[in-house]
């Protein structure tokens, strides 16, 4: 029993240093918030459908559809990060700037993240940003229990 615990406790401080290294190694590029868009036109936009656990580090997965000049391509969304506490679903819909060029969108996206979820009782904002420089905006409805204060490396991939 005493292994066990030890065993969980050393694979959950390797998951939350990885998370911190990744998201180290995305904060030198982030610019996030509205001074980041201030003046920007949307290129793009996007839904997404997330579920998200979290236990002081966090992870999640999920799909969603990003419209860009007047197609929708579907993606997968999986990530992991640090902060919060609990289990919920986000439903987010929101803005992309930046995104000359479809192939800008996919990859590493660092994420800034608050919110919170009670039922059905939700708000939060999610600004992201990859290593192309595009920049998502999106406004969260969260259902479940969730307390969600941190950051995320959260992986984008066009599905094919």
């Amino acid at each position: 029993m005493i292994r066990q615990t030890a065993t969980s406790i050393a694979t959950r401080v390797a998951l939350v240093s990885a998370c911190v290294l990744a998201l180290a190694g995305c904060a030198g590029n982030l610019e996030l918030g509205p001074d980041a868009v201030k003046g920007k036109t949307v290129d793009a936009t996007v839904d997404m459908e997330e579920v998200q656990a979290a236990y002081i580090g966090s992870g999640s997965a999920g799909k969603g559809v990003l419209t860009f000049r007047g197609v929708n391509y579907p993606f997968d969304v999986g990530g992991a990060g640090v902060g919060g506490i609990g289990l919920s679903t986000i439903n987010a819909t929101g803005e992309v700037y930046n995104l000359r060029e479809l192939s800008q969108f996919p990859g590493t996206y660092g994420q800034a993240r608050y919110g919170f979820a009670i039922g059905t009782m939700s708000g939060g904002d999610l600004w992201m940003q990859n290593e192309a420089g595009v920049i998502m905006h999106l406004k969260a409805k969260r259902e479940g229990l969730m307390l969600s204060l941190g950051g995320d490396a959260v992986v984008i991939a066009l599905k094919q």
